[in-house]
């Protein structure tokens, strides 16, 4: 049960597998999280996604019309039809009436209705999405930004990146001092192009943040960092090859696990292990990434999402408002910023 009763929006129109899977896993997550859940989007294929999974529970739901589909432009998309479900969604969190955003749905076009409808947080040039994946050491994750919203940055988006990506890993994963990472082809620090070697300088040169150096490909689930940043295109390509080399290395579990009576005794008596191994490998376990640098809670998730997938997302949003991690980057910000932005950044 989360510590308050967070009132999470969420696009239910949004993603391949809408609404059916967006709302099982919106009641889930009211179930055993005790979330109160908006499901924002056509009334009526989600009062029958709702009688499909039988539920009982009258969830809120709020009318919107229609969708960004996948082949729009994201601006255009949202200024032809101002009523789309993450329209709608956006605004409840603007009005107040709800405390985070979650969608499944065309991931531009929710930056886009995050950053025209909420705005961005004062001193932040550029949101940029962070996800959390595990390390190898236990316990220990790690949250990597941008992962996709900012495909060409400046070494002064990059500095942005990391101090919120701190901020988010001391008071929501519970690092006393995160050590923060920059993304580059070796750990020298001539090493990289031109945004690598002027952001590795920003960096060093801030005293609030623990820059402990470059983190190379390698390194990046390796436990010794606990923030990397990179621009949106690599962290994305980034972002997506470890998904695949997590479904991969599950995909041989399953194959080389025994068979006949003596594996599935052996897989039995395993049952716990192999659960906590498929929580720390399957992407679907981590939901999507936050937002950061939007006045708001905002979750992207993968378009491809299920119901477990969007109740870890909705866990996400949860989490986020429970820690207050909108305020605390409000309020910390400028204590981790310690260099000036000029436009030769």
């Amino acid at each position: 049960m989360g510590s308050t009763r967070a009132r999470i929006a969420i696009d239910a129109m949004g993603g391949d597998h809408a609404p059916a899977e967006i709302v099982a896993g919106a009641l889930r997550a009211h179930e055993e999280l005790g979330v109160e859940v908006l499901l924002v989007g056509d009334p009526a294929q989600i009062e029958a996604s709702l009688k499909r999974h039988g539920s009982s529970h009258q969830l809120q739901i709020v009318p919107a019309e229609g969708t960004i589909e996948m082949h729009e432009e994201p601006l255009s998309g949202l200024r032809r039809k101002p009523k789309a479900s993450i329209n709608v969604a956006m605004n409840l969190v603007k009005s107040g009436q709800a405390d985070a955003v979650v969608s499944a749905g065309h991931s531009g076009a929710a930056m886009a209705a995050a950053l025209l409808r909420l705005g961005r947080l004062p001193g932040i040039d550029r949101p940029a999405i962070g996800t959390v994946l595990p390390t190898q050491v236990a316990g220990k994750p790690v949250i990597i930004l941008d992962v996709g919203a900012n495909v060409d940055c400046r070494p002064k988006f990059l500095e942005q990146f990391a101090a919120m990506g701190s901020i988010y890993s001391k008071y929501v994963l519970g690092i006393d001092d995160p050590k923060v990472g920059l993304l580059n082809i070796g750990e020298e620090e001539s090493k990289g192009n031109e945004l690598a070697l002027r952001t590795h300088q920003l960096l060093q040169e801030n005293t609030n943040l623990s820059f402990i150096g470059n983190a190379e490909g390698r390194d990046v689930l390796s436990g010794r960092f606990d923030v990397i940043v990179c621009d949106g295109f690599v962290g994305n390509v980034l972002l997506k090859f470890a998904e695949a080399v997590g479904e991969v290395a599950l995909q041989i579990l399953r194959e080389e696990l025994p068979r006949g009576i003596r594996g599935k005794i052996g897989t039995w008596l395993l049952r716990p292990n192999l659960k906590r191994i498929k929580q720390r490998m399957d992407h679907a376990e981590h939901g999507g990434g936050l937002l950061l640098g939007v006045a708001g809670v905002c979750i992207i998730s993968h378009g491809s999402s299920q119901a477990p997938s969007v109740f870890n997302a909705i866990r996400l949003a949860m989490e986020a408002v429970d820690n207050r991690v909108l305020d605390r980057i409000q309020s910390q910000y400028q204590k981790q910023v310690a260099t000036p932005t000029t436009d030769g950044e």
